[in-house]
């Protein structure tokens, strides 16, 4: 799995002009699910995640978790993280995970976020969604799960 998560000040999505999630202060996370991934590598990925410290503390040092704050997070599926753009122009996605699987795994890593107490918002799986965020910083994060980079 693989993860942008980016420090917001504020998040929404719509879908055809809905919401579909919004949240104040926290994580906008765009989640790409691989072929190769399972419930081991969303636990892992979801425990990165909230326990980041890219907020800052009382000295201005990024020393604080979203876990530590109580902040809010947004999740977003995104299979285009699994976009291959080495070879060619345009993207090959040989290594994204089929829809019914990634949507199965990306149910599972949102119900595991919201055992985590924090407000946990959300996209709509395998629709045309219009993203909009306030970055705060801007602080963006990659994370994989496999810990490619």
């Amino acid at each position: 799995m693989r993860a942008v998560v980016q420090r917001v000040k504020s998040a929404k999505v719509e879908v055809d002009t809905e919401i579909t999630g919004e949240i104040d202060s926290g994580l906008l996370v765009f989640l790409g699910i691989g072929k190769e991934d399972d419930q081991k590598d969303a636990d892992y990925l979801l425990e990165k995640i909230i326990n980041l410290r890219i907020f800052e503390d009382d000295e201005d040092k990024l020393n604080l978790s979203a876990l530590d704050l109580n902040k809010d997070i947004m999740l977003v599926s995104q299979f285009t993280l699994f976009g291959d753009c080495r070879k060619g122009r345009r993207p090959s996605f040989f290594e994204a995970a089929p829809p019914a699987e990634a949507e199965k795994l990306y149910g599972y890593f949102v119900e595991q976020a919201k055992k985590s107490e924090l407000k946990i918002e959300t996209g709509k799986f395998q629709a045309m969604m219009d993203v909009k965020l306030v970055n705060d910083g801007p602080v963006t994060i990659l994370v994989d799960s496999k810990k490619n980079f």
